[in-house]
């Protein structure tokens, strides 16, 4: 009997509060706030950014009514209610501290923060504050996720035992592109392989043991990595990232009783294959989401959650909780370091 694939859980757009939302920095936040406009009934109402002829089109492209000369003076805006953070990765701690401190909720763009001591501030400041700070994996909040966390929940795959995914492209080396530069947070782990890390931590959870190959750039930043995690009950997880090499950009659970692939890309909204039974006698099903027109569109669910948070008066996600921001930063401390020891 081939299995049946349970349908998402979602959030309506239209049961949350309508948050104001500020804007800081204007890269991947242009894909953020078309979404949030789009495809939720949350508002940015400011916008601040280091360059202000491109921080003032920004906000006139989408209709975003206020223009901030500095960060802080956004942080001062008694209309906002929550801030996000889509700066160079360096940023993400002092900015998200400060809002923190201003009384805001925070989401920060992945990774939250350039170490585990980092995210663990954060995490501990938002906290004692009483406010919500998340960080914006959005695959967590992707219908796909909720389906494949009522299979894993339902125990259809049996016992899990390897959790296999990757992210990496090609990216021609420029030493003062941020994906090259040190002083920006360049590096493959930090902006390509939190994505499989963090997904495989949502399986199996935090690792016992972290070891790790790689590639070092000119520039001083890892530009390959590849990771074997195992967890104290037994479950591995084989991991891949690299700016210098494109990779399919899947995921797999495997299990005892079944396997789980994640269609490409699997961090965006595209779909499940569940696959069951014994060899010569398997069923597989597929799942697909086609809700969505553009893949980032996928950007509004993670918001609409963030603001059901916010109502229910949480302080952290219950499907990203901070203790897994501190373990995956502390994993992806961990890579670098000894990836950076053999390239000594």
């Amino acid at each position: 009997m081939t299995f049946t694939i349970p349908a998402p859980r979602l959030i309506s757009p239209d049961s949350v509060p309508a948050l104001r939302w500020g804007i800081i920095g204007t890269g991947i936040a242009a894909s953020f706030v078309r979404a949030l406009h789009s495809q939720t009934a949350q508002r940015a109402v400011a916008v601040t950014a280091r360059d202000e002829v491109k921080t003032r089109a920004f906000a006139e492209e989408h209709t975003i009514p206020v223009v901030h000369g500095t960060p802080a003076a956004l942080f001062a805006d008694d209309t906002i209610d929550v801030v996000y953070i889509s700066t160079p990765h360096p940023l993400h701690h002092d900015l998200a501290l400060q809002a923190i401190a201003a009384g805001k909720h925070v989401l920060v763009e992945k990774p939250l923060a350039m170490s585990a001591a980092e995210a663990q501030a954060i995490t501990d400041a938002g906290r004692a504050a009483g406010v919500l700070v998340m960080e914006a994996m959005w695959t967590r909040y992707l219908p796909q996720a909720d389906v494949i966390r009522q299979i894993l929940d339902d125990g259809v795959l049996g016992e899990i035992r390897l959790v296999r995914a990757d992210f990496g492209f090609s990216m021609p080396v420029t030493p003062e592109h941020r994906l090259w530069n040190a002083e920006l947070g360049g590096g493959a782990l930090l902006d390509a392989g939190v994505y499989p890390i963090s997904f495989a931590s949502s399986v199996i959870g935090a690792p016992l043991t972290v070891a790790a190959t790689g590639t070092t750039a000119s520039t001083g930043v890892d530009a390959s990595a590849n990771l074997l995690l195992s967890t104290a009950g037994g479950a591995s997880a084989i991991l891949s990232t690299s700016i210098e090499t494109s990779m399919p950009i899947e995921a797999t659970i495997m299990g005892s009783a079944g396997r789980l692939d994640v269609l490409s890309p699997f961090f965006g909204p595209t779909g499940i294959t569940v696959t069951t039974g014994s060899i010569g006698n398997e069923d597989s099903v597929t799942w697909r989401d086609t809700a969505l027109e553009a893949l980032h569109e996928g950007l509004g669910y993670q918001a609409t959650a963030f603001a059901s948070y916010v109502a229910a008066g949480l302080t952290e996600s219950p499907v990203h909780p901070h203790h897994e921001l501190v373990s995956v930063m502390a994993t992806i401390d961990e890579a670098r370091r000894q990836i950076a020891a053999s390239a000594n």
